[in-house]
């Protein structure tokens, strides 16, 4: 797959076919719009391509720095690569870019840029400066401009009522499993491995402390879940928590990940987390050594859901 950030020296000579959209989750409902969309541009002969802008919108419009992404835009795009796309367009949003009707972005990019034989959009997708983008004024514009309009009827989309909204609060939640279902794979957490205070060490449980750059990425509730993740190619297990480290004062939050049976230096490396479980709330322990109890319940725990998930037939 070809990632374009920048169109301005982009000219497609092939005919493509074409959807819009941000795609935060590239959940079942966004995988059942892309597989519709590859299968058509490869029985006509054309080039199937995404349109997807970062920041995301809400962002730009109404500088919304509180809005929380299922993805950040690398872990979009990582999942976009799987899904038989051959060409991706990452478009900057701003102000300015938003400011432009939809009519100059279809003539602009859509017809110029990417040389556009069909749009196909979602059922209640819009666009352009006051959102007049819409299904019937699309239609109005590919008849002029020579190219056909889809509209993905609602019920295809949304036949389990996905939608990354419900995503996003599941996982706020801690409905782990839930959100699993909706996205079609385990929700992800990737980032650098940084040092902490060694605190788990001392006491039999060393954790590697995941440091995320991108402020925008959704986390789950504070709490302690399962997970996994596949390191120097092998996929190894353990348990995560997300919080403030109330039994030692901790003032600030940390995501301290303890592997089982893997003691391998990953200090500065980038590795990607995929959570597979809530386990239990955060709490205060009224000692270390009950907080060490309290982990070894947790890894047998953890261990015994492992085994369910992965190993029992």
């Amino acid at each position: 797959m070809k990632i374009l950030k920048n169109l301005s020296t982009y000219k497609s000579n092939k005919k493509t076919f074409v959807t819009i959209g941000t795609f935060d989750g590239v959940h079942i409902g966004h995988q059942k719009v892309i597989k519709n969309l590859v299968k058509s541009a490869t029985l006509n002969n054309a080039i199937p391509v995404l349109v997807t802008f970062f920041p995301h919108p809400k962002m730009v419009l109404q500088d919304n720095t509180a809005i929380k992404l299922i993805n950040t835009i690398d872990e979009r795009i990582k999942l976009l690569e799987k899904t038989g796309l051959k060409l991706l367009v990452v478009q900057k949003f701003t102000k300015e870019f938003a400011a432009q009707t939809s009519l100059n972005f279809v003539k602009n990019i859509l017809v110029n840029k990417l040389n556009i034989a069909k749009l196909i959009i979602g059922y209640d997708h819009q666009f352009g400066k006051n959102r007049d983008g819409n299904f019937e004024q699309l239609v109005a514009y590919g008849k002029n401009l020579k190219f056909n309009v889809q509209e993905i009827a609602q019920q295809d989309i949304n036949n389990s009522a996905v939608s990354s909204t419900k995503i996003r609060k599941a996982i706020e939640n801690g409905e782990i499993e839930k959100a699993t279902t909706y996205l079609g794979y385990y929700f992800m957490l990737t980032g650098k491995i940084v040092s902490g205070k060694n605190l788990g060490e001392k006491i039999g449980f060393p954790t590697a402390n995941l440091h995320m750059e991108e402020s925008y990425k959704l986390l789950p509730k504070t709490g302690a879940y399962v997970v996994k993740a596949e390191i120097e190619n092998k996929t190894i297990f353990g348990m995560m928590n997300i919080g403030y480290r109330p039994t030692v004062k901790g003032k600030y939050q940390t995501i301290e990940i303890h592997f089982f049976d893997f003691n391998e230096d990953l200090y500065h490396k980038t590795i990607q987390v995929d959570v597979l479980k809530f386990l239990r709330n955060e709490q205060k322990f009224d000692s270390i050594e009950k907080l060490k109890n309290q982990l070894q319940k947790d890894k047998e725990k953890s261990l015994q859901i492992i085994r369910g998930l992965f190993f029992d037939s």
